[in-house]
Formats: C-alpha cells, sequence, structure tokens
C-alpha cells in the first residue's frame, strides 16, 4: 500500500528540519564542513519532501539545483529560487572527501562564513516548502 502522498512529504520535511538543527549545533562547534553538508542535506529533503507531497512514487538524486528545477515544474514558484539554492550543491561532496579539493581536507576547507550562507540557503528552501505543503494540513 502506498503512503499518503502528503503524510509522506511532512516525514520528509520533518528529517529536513532535523538536519537543519544538526547543521546548527555543528556550527556552534565549529564543525563547519559538517554544518554546510547537513545543509545541503536539508534543502535535499525539503525539495523531496515536496515532491513526495505533489505525488511522486520516487525520487531520485541529490542535486538540490536538479531537485528546485522539478519541484518547479509543478510549481513555478520554486523558479525564483532555483539559483539562489544552487550553491549548495558545492556542499555535497567537498564537505566530505579529501579527494574533492586540490589541497587539505573538508575540515580545514570551510569556515563559518560558508556554514552561515549554508544555514540561510537551507532555511529558505525548507520555509519554501513549508509554505507550500501547508503549516497546519499534516
Amino acid at each position: 500500500m502506498r503512503p499518503d502522498p502528503k503524510a509522506e512529504g511532512f516525514r520528509w520535511l520533518s528529517q529536513s528540519e532535523h538536519d537543519l538543527s544538526d547543521a546548527e549545533y555543528s556550527l556552534a562547534g565549529g564543525r563547519y564542513n559538517l554544518a554546510c553538508f547537513l545543509c545541503q542535506q536539508a534543502a535535499e529533503k525539503a525539495l523531496k519532501a515536496f515532491l513526495y507531497a505533489r505525488g511522486a512514487e520516487q525520487v531520485l538524486g541529490h542535486s538540490v539545483a536538479d531537485l528546485v528545477r522539478e519541484c518547479g515544474n509543478l510549481d513555478t514558484d520554486f523558479a525564483a529560487l532555483r539559483r539562489r539554492a544552487a550553491p549548495l550543491d558545492h556542499y555535497y561532496i567537498p564537505t566530505r572527501y579529501p579527494n574533492s579539493l586540490p589541497g587539505g581536507i573538508p575540515a580545514e576547507a570551510f569556515d563559518e562564513s560558508d556554514a552561515r550562507r549554508a544555514l540561510g540557503l537551507a532555511g529558505e528552501v525548507i520555509r519554501t516548502v513549508r509554505a507550500k505543503l501547508g503549516e497546519g494540513e499534516r
């Protein structure tokens, strides 16, 4: 039996919000690369939440830019978000793997300003999706 689309969307959105909270915790602890990665994850899951809530049976991929484009196919309000949220894709691999950087390690390559920027972008994505899903319609 297929889950209720709206309920599945809110399930993904809830995890997205937990990821954002974990990113804030990581920022406070000076774990900037982890905070950036968790922000990318939070945005990715929020966008998947929207797609699941709109009836998608399976959502593949990790690119925030691609997911925003998919959301934009269903709701044109997402078009403006794509350009702003796309930089979160830069935090998917380089925040975790040393071989994705020309030198050094992820723990040394990201700073507080990166983490704060990522938090702002991910927060915007989550707020947009929450507004689209309707706060009280769980």
